[in-house]
């Protein structure tokens, strides 16, 4: 079993870049799905990753559906506010399969239309109305972290 960050479509490098780190501390795989909003080589990316970046396991994909295709067996948890499941609500520590988290776009998030396929698979993490999202690297962080603690955090040194 292995986790695995899936960035669809991803516009700020700084957010690339702390999630790469996040990435990195955690033994979690970052999957970057094309167009990407930056390249991979922007300073801004590898600051925000510092010297770690080296260290990273990362992915790349034109489509998203390569990415399905390769990993068939894979359990994909969409994090989008679309569908009703908080993140905390899912039990993680008995999938035995790779874990996969998708976190869309900054701007526009996951497309519904990939929501919609996986409707029992749409988590969520609860914030007040005051604001429209969380920062993406928070939010991958936080449902990572959720996962590594119902799995008693297995892959970390």
């Amino acid at each position: 079993m292995a986790i695995h960050i899936v960035l669809y479509q991803p516009e700020i490098p700084a957010n690339t870049g702390n999630i790469a780190r996040t990435c990195v501390a955690t033994n979690a795989t970052l999957h970057l799905i094309h167009p990407l909003g930056f390249e991979i080589t922007d300073k801004r990316v590898k600051r925000a990753g510092l010297d770690y970046w080296k260290y990273l396991n990362i992915r790349e994909y034109e489509h998203i559906d390569e990415l399905f295709s390769r990993y068939e067996r894979g359990v994909f948890y969409f994090v989008e506010d679309y569908g009703e499941q908080y993140y905390t609500d899912v039990d993680f520590k008995h999938i035995e399969e790779d874990i996969f988290l998708v976190f869309g776009q900054e701007t526009n998030g996951i497309p519904e239309t990939l929501l919609q396929q996986a409707e029992e698979h749409c988590i969520k993490v609860p914030m007040g109305s005051k604001v429209r999202s969380l920062n993406l690297s928070n939010t991958v962080a936080i449902v990572l972290y959720e996962v590594l603690r119902q799995k008693n955090f297995p892959i970390l040194d």
